[in-house]
């Protein structure tokens, strides 16, 4: 069962996503986040908040990740984005060459809900809620 949205600021941010379909794509990369973030302890708590407007998820507590944000682009209909200066979109297209359509080193877009595949994008997610943890195993 996915926690419903804590604040209503993010509620809102979910809610003005006139697409039905970004709308409920974005919802489903949130599950997967807070899917994802359940099975990894290591990180401690995962904060749900906004970041220019926009649901973004980190790890307050441990540092642990670098953040996530979700969001409509202007080049797809919804977006997992990355912080531009890691690595983390460079080794998704390393591991998972010519899979999605990638904007530079900041996001996945998508067009459809249906793009989205929890094993390559919640390994995604995983590499980016323990980008900070040193030595560590970061594999779903």
């Amino acid at each position: 069962m996915i926690p419903p949205v804590a604040h209503p600021d993010i509620a809102t941010a979910f809610n003005v996503v006139a697409d039905p379909l970004a709308r409920d794509g974005m919802v489903r990369l949130r599950a997967l986040i807070l899917a994802t973030a359940a099975d990894l302890p290591q990180i401690g708590r995962l904060e749900e908040t906004l970041r220019w407007g926009q649901p973004a998820y980190l790890t307050p507590d441990t540092k642990a990740a670098t953040t996530l944000r979700l969001g409509v682009p202007k080049a797809a209909r919804f977006a997992l984005f990355v912080h531009c200066r890691t690595s983390l979109i460079s080794d998704f297209t390393a591991a998972f060459p010519a899979r999605d359509r990638i904007e530079g080193t900041r996001a996945v877009l998508f067009d459809d809900p249906t793009q989205i595949d929890p094993k390559r994008h919640g390994w995604l997610i995983c590499q980016a809620l323990t980008y900070h943890l040193k030595g560590s195993e970061s594999t779903l």
